[in-house]
């Protein structure tokens, strides 16, 4: 059976409904977003995810039976993820002579962005498990709820919270990094990547193919370095 078939057999099992209201629901973003003047705060993102969730309520379905038809875009997530390696290979050279500040500027920007969130969280007097949840908030949905879990939080409220970050820097970030007189694409890359993860990537790659290499090798990292020391950290600072 060839690949293709396989694919077809697999959609012709599940409920088609949810896969077709999804692409949809991405459809019409992109179409709003376009009659926006493809402005930063017509995320289709954001706009997509308002579609989907007021049509599910509206319904009256639950989103677990929603899932199961929708799970195939889910499956897409990986594959698209690691296509983020081809800009980065056609930039390795600039990335290469730029190796060591850029991780130096990722550790520390993704130290920095799980301290604001615990912080944040213990100021406003929230709950452990929600400033467990809180913590992972810049690392990219897949790793961050499994951080959280790891780190006896709540990974529903901490998908909530990284898709909103995401959004959040996708379209503020561009904005506050140019106030800030922060215009070396590299940099601008470095910086959304590592705060607004895969959101914030594919935002960047649509304006710089430079920012969008740093960006995507960001995710990558951040996601890693936070994955590996944030667990490590928490435990000897809560123990």
């Amino acid at each position: 059976m060839t690949p293709l078939a396989e694919i077809w057999v697999y959609l012709a099992r599940e409920p088609l409904a949810a896969l077709t209201a999804t692409l949809l629901a991405w459809l019409a973003a992109l179409r709003i977003h376009g009659w926006c003047g493809r402005h930063p705060l017509a995320n289709p993102v954001l706009i997509a995810v308002a579609l989907l969730a007021g049509g599910l309520l509206a319904a009256g379905i639950d989103y677990r039976a929603y899932f199961s038809g929708a799970q195939f875009v889910h499956f897409l997530l990986g594959p698209a993820t690691v296509a983020l390696a081809v800009p980065l290979y056609r930039q390795f050279a600039l990335v290469r002579r730029s190796a060591l500040a850029a991780t130096a500027s990722i550790i520390l920007g993704g130290a920095f962005a799980a301290l604001a969130g615990i912080g944040i969280a213990l100021a406003l007097g929230a709950a452990p498990e929600v400033v467990a949840s809180l913590a992972p908030r810049s690392v990219t949905t897949p790793v961050a709820m499994g951080i959280a879990e790891r780190l006896g939080g709540l990974p529903s409220l901490t998908a909530v919270v990284v898709i909103l970050s995401g959004i959040v820097g996708a379209a503020l970030g561009p904005v506050v990094l140019t106030w800030a007189g922060v215009l070396d694409w590299r940099a601008r890359g470095i910086a959304i990547g590592t705060a607004s993860h895969g959101i914030g990537t594919a935002r960047a790659l649509s304006v710089n193919a430079t920012a969008g290499a740093f960006s995507g090798l960001a995710m990558g990292l951040n996601a890693l370095a936070t994955a590996l020391l944030l667990p490590l950290l928490w435990g000897f600072f809560a123990g």
